[in-house]
């Protein structure tokens, strides 16, 4: 795998470790929303929310943008394909392994029961 993907995830797993930008995501799949109405949702000042924002769009979760004074954020979901990417990666090399541990056991002489 590449470092670059597994970077991407990193932020991606970081960023949604928090319980407030996974309620911000939440949220977005509704719909976009405005900083304002994140705020509001979240229940926190829109500085603590501007920062979950900014976690969420380095990770490539969220996007926004500004008209006027107004910021509207919705739903980017590369960040959603790299952590897939990360997680379909360690799927197939567990399964690889398991499928040589059962050729393994199949392999093995059967006891017999007494």
């Amino acid at each position: 795998m590449l470092k670059y993907e597994s970077g991407a995830a990193d932020l991606v797993f970081h960023a949604l470790a928090d319980e407030n930008r996974r309620a911000v995501i939440e949220r977005l799949t509704r719909g976009p929303a405005t900083v304002s109405e994140l705020a509001a949702h979240l229940g926190v000042t829109l500085a603590a929310t501007v920062q979950h924002l900014r976690v969420l769009q380095n990770s490539a979760l969220v996007r926004s943008e500004k008209s006027g004074r107004v910021r509207t954020c919705r739903i980017d979901p590369s960040g959603l394909r790299d952590a897939e990417a990360w997680l379909r990666h360690q799927r197939t090399a567990w399964e690889h392994t398991l499928d040589r541990l059962g050729a393994v056991l199949d392999d093995q002489p059967k006891e017999s029961g007494s």
